[in-house]
């Protein structure tokens, strides 16, 4: 950017993540940027927030899929509003034009504003089917739409918030938590660069909320003070049972943090169901 003057450009949240804790960020001139594109994975509001006070008013959301490239939902630049919408930083915008849209429950029945459902596509921008895959093609595509597998909630503006995808969810003690939900609280706090939020085995409980957390450069903080924070902002079921510190959080090839690579640390040999 420095060099050649960029003006636009594409980042998963990861990157966002590294660039804002970059020790060289402060004294590079990156001034030309006009938009940063986010997307591919959920970002927290409280980084969001902080990066717009870094690169300024410039990120735009795009929410989408493989199945159904590249523009389902969008939250565009002026909709980044944490003055008098702070709410829509943790949304994914509304539907873009050429794709319908609609929030469904697994009888194919449309869940009411504020409700969880699954985010279900249909339109040009939808695949025909997985090559060679009947069977996954099938329960992709169920009462005519093409099933996402991301959960999601619409506020009365239209505005949509995923919660997480389905087979991330917890269910504690017959409870339902959304690892995202937890990670937000957790980056709210100063020490917090990153976390990642799954469920374990627990003989009790069935699956126990478990946290990994990367600190900031130099900043301290404890296990318990994390624990109390999720406790008052989320309530006692959400709260991590266990608060692991590591130097990293493993990541997919596309930067997305790799769920799965985490889960097979704590399921070895266990069988988790699918939600």
């Amino acid at each position: 950017v420095q060099q050649h003057r960029i003006t636009a450009t594409f980042l998963v949240p990861t990157m966002v993540y590294v660039l804002l804790d970059h020790p060289g960020r402060a004294q590079a001139d990156l001034s030309s940027l006009q938009l940063i594109i986010y997307g591919a994975s959920p970002m927290s509001p409280a980084r969001l927030i902080e990066g717009m006070r870094v690169f300024g008013p410039v990120f735009m959301q795009l929410y989408a899929q493989s199945e159904a490239p590249n523009t389902v939902t969008v939250l565009h630049q002026h909709e980044h509003d944490p003055e008098h919408h702070p709410e829509r930083l943790a949304s994914c915008g509304t539907p873009c034009v050429g794709a319908q849209l609609s929030l469904l429950d697994d009888a194919g029945q449309p869940v009411a504003d504020g409700e969880v459902g699954e985010i279900c596509v249909r339109g040009p921008i939808v695949m025909q089917g997985y090559w060679n895959k009947p069977e996954e093609t099938a329960k992709a595509f169920r009462h005519g739409w093409l099933y996402t597998g991301d959960m999601a909630r619409r506020d009365a503006d239209g505005y949509l918030y995923i919660v997480d995808r389905s087979k991330d969810m917890i269910i504690s003690g017959g409870f339902n938590v959304y690892p995202r939900e937890v990670e937000d609280v957790l980056a709210t706090h100063p020490a917090v660069a990153s976390s990642a939020v799954v469920g374990v085995p627990d003989e009790k409980w069935g699956e126990a909320v478990r946290a990994l957390v990367v600190l900031r450069a130099g900043a301290q903080v404890a296990a318990e003070e994390l624990m109390a924070l999720v406790r008052e902002r989320k309530g006692p079921v959400h709260t991590p049972k266990a608060i692991d510190f590591v130097d990293a959080l493993p990541v997919t090839g596309l930067g997305k943090l790799d769920k799965k690579a985490i889960r097979a640390r704590f399921w070895q040999g266990q069988q988790r169901s699918v939600h």
